[in-house]
């Protein structure tokens, strides 16, 4: 606060001086190298950092240099700060690394170049599985490239899973789960800050018991809200269980998916229930190596396929990852194009998978012996089956308000009950036709 007291003529020497620095930094990213080569800019999330930059380099050429730009960790950062670069036409931006609920937000603005003709039935031909190639088209166009694929499985101590009972052949309800630790000294580990992470929980649970969010996302504002259902009910009844249970972790209102991490393997308890992303398994291998887990606690992590909502009903798992998407204002859209489907390709994949744990999009990438020495057989099914059976978030070009419209209404979970799905939605529908403010 203490800014909005300085003069201010303070302010517009600071104001000049940001502009002076981002003009500078913005002509540096337009330019090229001494030899003449452009500069294609690429705006990275965290994820893979040192792999990504080895495939930047990679996939540079004659013509021109990939030079890696991060992102902030937060999706919600990542939007912004690509949505002003995008909102100002900056023809810096290049290539990006999109969230799937980026992209028809970004293409119904016209923020991104297509891949059309050949390139986009390279880009989405019959190797990607059919829940990476749904997220990256918009209006039966394909607008950008599928790198890696992202679900989530529940991860669980097998000691646990023993001691509660559970048969490991067959499907699992979240009301097993949270039953099963519950009454063995155990937690469930989930994501329940006020972020994405957290809606990416709600919609799976409302997609298993068989509802949406939100319907008719084509027709935009006049969508129609679908989340006062009884999939919105059993959503939220399990929260509402979850909270109650004693098996909800002391953080449950601000957890996410690094610190959900840490009760797996705690000093004191069984272990926990998480249902996190496809990373956990190349974090928990990596503490072996580093010596902060044993071989035998190792052993004991199981994996098993997103927990039902509602017993007998196909649960939909997550569906996340990444594409890259070419700027429409880019001065170099060809060679950007180009450069998305190398970094993007079977190769590219398969050393993401390897080294970072993000699995690849492309069904072919699973069978390579690359990957068959870097996982266990059934894990490499589980990842490929919750893709190609997963649930996306909802389809539109206003994600971002419905997102953040659930989050104002569902957090916190501690408060979840019987009439949130109701005054979600109705809050929802108002956002929507602009009779409220988020």
């Amino acid at each position: 606060m203490a800014s909005l007291h300085k003069s201010s003529g303070r302010r517009r020497a600071g104001i000049a001086l940001a502009s002076l620095a981002l003009s500078s930094s913005m002509l540096a990213a337009c330019g090229g190298d001494d030899s003449g080569k452009a500069t294609l800019n690429w705006y990275i999330n965290p994820d893979g950092q040192d792999t990504i930059n080895g495939l930047a380099a990679d996939c540079s050429t004659a013509d021109y240099d990939i030079e890696v730009q991060l992102l902030p960790s937060s999706a919600t950062d990542q939007r912004t700060q690509l949505a002003r670069r995008l909102a100002a036409e900056d023809s810096s931006t290049d290539l990006m690394s999109l969230d799937p609920v980026f992209i028809p937000e970004f293409a119904n603005a016209g923020w991104l170049s297509e891949f059309d003709g050949e390139q986009a039935s390279k880009v989405v031909d019959d190797d990607v599985l059919q829940g990476a190639a749904d997220t990256v088209t918009w209006e039966d166009k394909v607008m950008a490239a599928p790198q890696w694929a992202n679900t989530q499985v529940l991860w669980y101590r097998k000691s646990l899973a023993q001691a509660a009972g559970l048969n490991p052949d067959e499907p699992w309800t979240w009301d097993q789960v949270i039953d099963a630790a519950a009454d063995n000294d155990g937690t469930v580990g989930i994501q329940a800050n006020r972020y994405e992470g957290y809606v990416v929980w709600i919609n799976a649970l409302i997609l298993g018991a068989g509802g949406d969010i939100i319907t008719d996302t084509e027709a935009g504002r006049d969508a129609k809200v679908a989340i006062d259902s009884e999939a919105g009910l059993d959503a939220a009844r399990i929260i509402e269980k979850l909270v109650s249970s004693g098996a909800a972790q002391a953080d449950l209102s601000v957890s996410n998916e690094g610190t959900s991490l840490g009760q797996m393997y705690p000093e004191d308890g069984a272990g926990e229930f998480l249902t996190n992303w496809t990373f956990v398994y190349k974090n928990y291998e990596g503490l072996v190596d580093s010596g902060g887990l044993t071989q035998e606690q190792f052993d004991d992590l199981g994996w098993k396929r997103f927990p039902e909502t509602v017993a007998g009903e196909e649960s939909r798992p997550p569906i996340g990852g990444i594409s890259i998407g070419v700027g429409a204002y880019s001065k170099h859209v060809d060679w950007a194009k180009e450069a998305a489907m190398c970094v993007s390709s079977a190769d590219a994949q398969s050393k993401l998978a390897v080294n970072n744990g993000l699995m690849p999009s492309r069904g072919s990438v699973y069978d390579s012996d690359e990957l068959k020495e870097a996982y266990p057989a059934d894990l490499l099914d589980l990842f490929r089956e919750s893709v190609d059976g997963g649930g996306p978030r909802p389809k539109s070009a206003y994600y971002s308000q419905i997102s953040s419209a659930i989050q104002s209404i569902w957090h916190s979970p501690t408060g979840v009950n019987d009439d949130t799905p109701k005054k979600s939605a109705e809050f929802l529908a108002d956002i929507l036709a602009g009779r409220r403010l988020l």
